[in-house]
């Protein structure tokens, strides 16, 4: 190799090499991050145009280098609080999404190298089908699916009532695809390449208007509906820090703020504590008395609860004697919430959807080393809930999803239809100490609340306790990292189930059905190509 080839290979590669910077900044620079609270989301629209201009100027092996690189470097970037939690935490999901983009990009390569012309259609569909596969399984992860970056754009945001989220992802993804056709088709760049496949842009522009037409005449009108006031508290405590003098502490801080909200007129009907906010076992130290101090707790509690005319929900670990596999009994426990009314235990959720290696790890037995490293790491494991409960109490008919579980669109879709007329979220992302953290959870729950039109709110540890109205429209939020209760009151709507309600994630898979079409195709075609081509070979 001459030394001018080598000094032009160098600075390909280094051009490569701040493509891949340029659009991890982009990916994590449209979401909620350390500079800006609410992310930038017009930087999502062209966030992927340095990855699909990368793809068409590699190989296809080293697509593959490519796509490790940039998933390992956008996650570790848009994701970076994972650290705080373990530091363990951010290497697993960096080696995850290398793993995945090391998948992606050598089909994306095939996209185009099967469809020159139109690859980049092809690219899109297996864009979304991508957003939503990783979604699903043990590994599922929704942070960081594009159409969650639209968050505050309410009109844009309404069609999640039809499509989910993977409605606005579709719409925020082609442009990224489409602009790096053009870049791929001309060069240098001309004003004209971005013209050569009108028809496509116009059916996007549709879409796209279509969108915002819709978005601007389906949000629901509550004006006349009936309301709930509920108390949500925001202790400000990481509640698992600590033995049995810091639960009292907290327990006296979560009493003295319900206290507030309840001395308020008109008192709420509902007073909300975030996940496992209480942490000693209530059913458990009722039930067998092992601990006296944890007794004595749970007892000082139930006292107080039986005193109050209002109901109170309550996230906490509930913990009871099964037999296990081998035929013994042993304590299982369950990340839960409880209904209390006067004391007594009125209802109970058990968390359906479990994190990933932090609360379930289903390979025990396949992966033992794996298994004894978390149990090592003081990992707590739950067991995984069976019934997407609807509470029912003085009137009111709510699901709680349990922090985690508020970012997938099918759980809240199962407990609207199960009859919730609103969404009561606990969650604890104290543990993070990060506002983007924090920031990125809520921009999910807003497509809870808009993908089934109903009223939603968030009772956490540190924030972000808020109460969200069936178009996405954050009422009332409280300020994070502080000690507050929160009274809001939300509308009771129950309009007809929208077409998500009732048909959920069909977007994404009616994506990749075509996509996996256009990939048979195009194979088949390239074969007949191949062997025409032989054919004229030989008669030459």
């Amino acid at each position: 190799m001459t030394l001018s080839n080598s000094r032009r290979g160098l600075g390909a590669f280094f051009i490569r090499l701040a493509a891949i910077i340029a659009a991890s900044v982009l990916f994590a620079g449209a979401f909620p991050n350390l500079l800006f609270k609410n992310g930038l989301p017009f930087l999502a629209w062209v966030a992927y145009v340095p990855i699909f201009w990368l793809i068409s100027q590699v190989s296809l092996g080293a697509s593959v280098f490519w796509g490790a690189l940039y998933g390992y470097a956008a996650y570790g970037l848009f994701n970076y609080w994972l650290s705080v939690f373990h530091p363990l935490a951010g290497l697993i999901v960096g080696l995850i999404y290398l793993g995945y983009f090391a998948v992606l990009f050598p089909l994306l390569k095939i996209a185009v190298l099967l469809f020159p012309k139109r690859g980049y259609i092809l690219q899109w569909l297996l864009w979304i089908g991508f957003e939503y596969l990783r979604t699903q399984g043990f590994l599922g992860y929704p942070y960081g699916i594009t159409g969650y970056s639209q968050w505050g754009m309410l009109p844009l945001i309404q069609i999640s009532a039809v499509f989910g989220v993977w409605g606005v992802s579709a719409l925020v993804v082609f442009p990224s695809v489409y602009i790096a056709a053009a870049l791929k088709d001309s060069r240098p760049p001309s004003l004209k390449a971005f013209f050569r496949h009108p028809l496509a842009a116009l059916l996007w522009g549709c879409g796209l208007t279509g969108a915002l037409i819709y978005g601007f005449v389906s949000p629901v009108d509550y004006s006349s509906a009936p309301a709930a006031r509920i108390a949500l508290i925001q202790h400000n405590t990481d509640p698992w820090r600590g033995g049995i003098s810091e639960y009292r502490k907290n327990y006296e801080v979560l009493k003295r703020l319900s206290e507030e909200a309840l001395a308020k007129k008109p008192a709420p009907d509902l007073v909300v504590w975030s996940e496992t906010a209480f942490v000693p076992r209530i059913y458990w130290h009722t039930t067998y008395r092992d601990d006296p101090p944890s007794y004595a707790l749970v007892k000082e509690l139930l006292d107080y609860l039986a005193q109050q005319d209002v109901p109170f929900v309550i996230g906490n670990d509930d913990a009871r004697l099964e037999v296990n596999e081998r035929g013994e009994w042993e304590r299982v426990d369950y990340n839960g919430v409880l209904l209390f009314d006067r004391g007594e235990i009125a209802g109970l959720y058990r968390k359906l959807h479990l994190v990933p290696f932090t609360e379930h790890f289903p390979y025990r037995k396949q992966l033992p080393w794996v298994y004894d490293a978390l149990v090592n790491a003081d990992t707590h494991f739950w067991k995984k809930g069976e019934e997407a409960t609807v509470f029912e109490t003085r009137g009111l008919k709510f699901s709680s999803p349990i922090c985690f579980e508020d970012t997938f669109g099918y759980l809240t879709r199962d407990f609207v239809k199960n009859g919730a007329e609103f969404i009561v979220n606990l969650s604890n992302d104290a543990w993070s100490k990060s506002l983007p953290a924090q920031m990125q959870h809520l921009s999910m729950a807003v497509f809870r609340a808009v993908e089934n039109r109903r009223s939603m709110v968030r009772s956490t540890a540190s924030g972000q306790t808020c109460a969200i109205d069936p178009n996405g429209k954050i009422l009332a939020m409280a300020e994070p990292f502080t000690e507050s209760q929160l009274t809001v009151e939300i509308p009771i709507v129950t309009p007809p189930p929208s077409l998500y309600t009732r048909y959920g994630d069909f977007l994404p898979p009616l994506c990749m059905t075509v996509a996996l079409f256009m990939l048979l195709a195009g194979v088949f075609l390239r074969i007949i190509k191949s062997n025409q081509k032989g054919r004229n070979y030989e008669s030459a």
